[in-house]
């Protein structure tokens, strides 16, 4: 990955702010002001689109859910049977509970708020994969922060307590530093902020996700110096809907696996043109400016990001012991009141019936 390096300007927080303009209006937003909208674009009186089945899905605007936006932008949903009803959450904890509440068929989210609903007696159904975990430690260059223990001391900007992130860097990263977390100064705030407070120099590095890690690095003078999924990879989004769905309406939940699948099978092997597809989720504008007084073409910046990314409809059997690691730190961090059976969460029916 090219990066283009050079002093800090006001131009580089500008343009990393407009670009963090979509990004934090959808995390700041209200989730009752979530984004309606039909996939596959307009209806047409054909036999086939009256005999679509309706979904209602929820999604994070995060890179994370690029698998759901390219199957809607790339009318996947309709060539799958479906008139998908899109709405735009601001939280896991906001679309799980649309799930649970009824108002939601169904969603990608990270599993940690599925397991933190079955704790509370929820019926819920983890049906698929979506993408394996990927958070990154970024640094400035001229910080002289080389690895995690060099952390120690130090103030670290991440997403709020008790989120999959916060989950991981207490039970893995600070782990691997030899560190916990009351050797850093914490600060728990929005990635797009975490971003822009580390170009600031407020604080000494940022744990971040896509697509913020592609867009600090592609615009400013900050590196990785450490990315968990190429450690300790697990399956951070899944696939959720409630136990219902999947007794009354499983026709339709692999309809929707089916194009879900596919849009993920076109982010692997066309990042270049699911970019262009999915790119007015993330930045609003054509071009980025560069610390260096350049610009950075915006897709190119999404490419990099979809790239980085291991997108995973599949649920491994490795993955489930991972996730079950997890619930046994979220009962060590007190997230969970005792360790959740993974195995009952899960209803894998849908790639094992392909598979066959």
């Amino acid at each position: 990955m090219k990066r283009l390096d050079g002093i800090y300007t006001k131009r580089i927080l500008a343009a990393v702010m407009v670009a963090g303009l979509v990004l934090g209006t959808t995390a700041c937003g209200n989730s009752n002001q979530a984004t309606q909208g039909n996939s596959g674009g307009t209806h047409q009186s054909t036999t086939q689109e009256v005999n679509l089945k309706k979904l209602r899905a929820g999604y994070l605007n995060v890179m994370d859910d690029a698998q759901m936006m390219l199957a809607h932008e790339a009318g996947l949903y309709k060539k799958h049977g479906l008139d998908v009803e899109m709405q735009m959450f601001n939280s896991g904890t906001d679309l799980i509970k649309a799930i649970v509440g009824g108002q939601l068929d169904a969603g990608v989210l990270g599993f940690t708020n599925a397991l933190t609903w079955l704790d509370k007696g929820a019926d819920i159904k983890i049906v698929g994969g979506a993408q394996m975990g990927f958070h990154s430690m970024l640094v400035r260059k001229d910080s002289g922060i080389k690895s995690l223990s060099d952390l120690k001391g130090k103030s670290v900007a991440s997403q709020q307590q008790g989120s999959t992130a916060d989950i991981v860097l207490n039970g893995v990263v600070w782990k691997k530093a030899g560190i916990t977390k009351k050797d850093v100064q914490m600060q728990y705030v929005s990635p797009s902020v975490a971003i822009q407070s580390l170009q600031a120099g407020k604080v000494d590095a940022a744990f971040v996700f896509e697509p913020y890690d592609s867009i600090a690095r592609l615009t400013s003078p900050v590196e990785q110096i450490y990315e968990i999924g190429k450690e300790w990879p697990f399956p951070c989004m899944v696939v959720i809907t409630s136990g219902k769905m999947t007794k009354e309406n499983r026709d339709v939940v692999y309809k929707m696996l089916d194009a879900q699948k596919e849009a993920i099978e076109m982010l692997r092997q066309k990042p270049g043109e699911s970019a262009k597809l999915i790119q007015k989720h993330f930045i609003k504008e054509d071009t980025l400016q560069t610390s260096t007084g350049g610009t950075v073409s915006a897709t190119k910046v999404i490419e990099e990001s979809i790239k980085s990314q291991q997108f995973e409809w599949a649920i491994t059997p490795q993955q489930i012991d991972r996730m079950q690691e997890i619930s046994r730190m979220m009962v060590e961090q007190g997230i969970l009141k005792q360790d959740i059976d993974v195995k009952k969460a899960l209803d894998l029916s849908w790639q094992e019936q392909i598979k066959k």
